[in-house]
């Protein structure tokens, strides 16, 4: 499913319960978009737009029938919790979220309005939902990763580099979801002889350039970007320096951007 599909199939999802809640007499509906991102991301703009392209073709126009506000955490847990307690003021027809960090406020925020959440992972590990069939509960949406793929990301990292002795995790252990694909990677890395570790990224400001230059100066080593906010706002320093310091990276997700691609075999 290409990413046109894919906001298609969520604008679906978030006109569910909109029209689940129509009154008569035509009034504006509100949708409350909270993103875990940067404004200026362009993934996430890119989302946007096409989010509203498919709402369109649904019959759902911004300042026709609909309002959308749009507020950006940034990977910022304060933020985040700082809109979610605004969303809950506005009382809007719905919720879209995108990303854990985002979903974990929102939740706390409101138990009554409808939230649709995206890119979040293991939403049943992380208490979001009862199950991914009967969600109970205003929570419903898309599940991203669940905790078994972190098995999968060290194959492919080892495929990519044979020689493989040491990865390096850039991932912010805050986050519920992530912190158990992280587990999991720990636990199998010594079967496959890997030496693991991490690299915390809490904010896009902290110096992850540091890090990652003390971590190349010993041969044999990858890295694994988790998809955390963070991480994504910072994608493009990130492989940067990966490519500065030869360290193959395992580009996952969130990492779409085709001119990175070259870092994975240096």
């Amino acid at each position: 499913m290409n990413r046109r599909e894919f906001i298609t199939f969520v604008s679906g999802a978030v006109v569910w319960p909109l029209a689940a809640h129509a009154q008569s007499g035509g009034r504006m509906r509100r949708i409350f978009f909270l993103m875990g991102t940067t404004e200026n991301d362009s993934d996430g703009q890119a989302a946007i737009r096409t989010f509203r392209q498919s709402l369109q073709a649904l019959g759902w126009t911004e300042g026709q029938n609909i309002r959308i506000d749009y507020r950006w955490a940034a990977g910022n847990p304060d933020r985040a919790r700082a809109h979610a307690t605004e969303l809950a003021t506005l009382v809007p027809d719905v919720v879209l979220v995108n990303g854990t960090q985002a979903l974990a406020a929102a939740q706390r925020a409101t138990q009554t309005i409808p939230i649709v959440f995206v890119v979040v992972a293991n939403p049943v590990g992380g208490g979001f939902v009862q199950n991914l069939a009967r969600p109970e509960g205003n929570i419903t949406g898309f599940s991203t990763f669940e905790p078994e793929i972190g098995g999968k990301w060290l194959e492919l990292l080892k495929e990519i580099q044979p020689g493989l002795l040491r990865a390096a995790g850039i991932l912010d252990p805050g986050f519920p979801g992530f912190a158990e694909i992280w587990r999991v990677i720990e636990t199998l890395a010594p079967k496959s002889g890997v030496q693991v570790t991490r690299i915390v990224l809490h904010d896009p400001s902290d110096d992850i350039e540091s890090a990652l230059a003390r971590f190349a100066q010993d041969p044999g080593g990858g890295l694994i970007v988790l998809p955390t906010p963070a991480n994504s706002s910072t994608r493009n320093r990130i492989f940067a320096l990966a490519a500065r310091y030869r360290l193959p990276c395992l580009p996952i997700p969130i990492l779409r951007n085709r001119r990175w691609v070259d870092v994975v075999r240096l």
